[in-house]
């Protein structure tokens, strides 16, 4: 532990060796404004894609656990789980939503995620609109298509 002369406060863990004398070093921002970067924006999107992503990520893991819990020991296992389980499963609209609810938080907290770091390590402006619409494109594409598996979904199929 170590102390500071000018002040009772004593430092501990990582900042213990730092002192104005050997002050921390600073961590550059990953990508600094410009002239180009326009000074306040007239939507509050970043701030709501930062609430999206606590909220989300709380009803994922209540989603998350429920459905491990549901699967792993309440229902048998792992090892029950086959073609007829789906199948029985995703005959109830309960599942169903609760299933659509997991694949659709998840891919718009994950695409969301993903933005983010996009936008702070792109550099380039084309770089980072072509890596967006990859994304996007990627995201709408698997949410259409497991929407469309969970609702279309025949035990019959031969």
């Amino acid at each position: 532990m170590a102390t500071t002369e000018s002040s009772s406060v004593e430092l501990t863990g990582s900042s213990a060796g730092y002192s104005p004398e050997n002050p921390a070093p600073v961590i550059e921002p990953p990508r600094a404004r410009t002239q180009k970067t326009p000074r306040a924006s007239r939507t509050n999107f970043e701030m709501h894609g930062w609430l999206f992503m606590r909220l989300s990520g709380i009803v994922l893991v209540v989603l998350v656990i429920g459905h491990l819990v549901l699967q792993l020991v309440l229902d048998g296992g792992v090892q029950k789980i086959n073609f007829a389980f789906v199948a029985g499963r995703w005959a109830s609209p309960f599942w169903q939503i609760w299933d659509l609810t997991m694949l659709w938080l998840a891919m718009l907290h994950g695409a969301n995620g993903l933005r983010t770091i996009i936008n702070d390590y792109a550099e380039r402006d084309t770089t980072r609109f072509w890596l967006k619409m990859l994304l996007w494109t990627a995201t709408v594409f698997t949410v259409l298509l497991g929407t469309l598996v969970i609702f279309t979904f025949d035990p019959n199929i031969r």
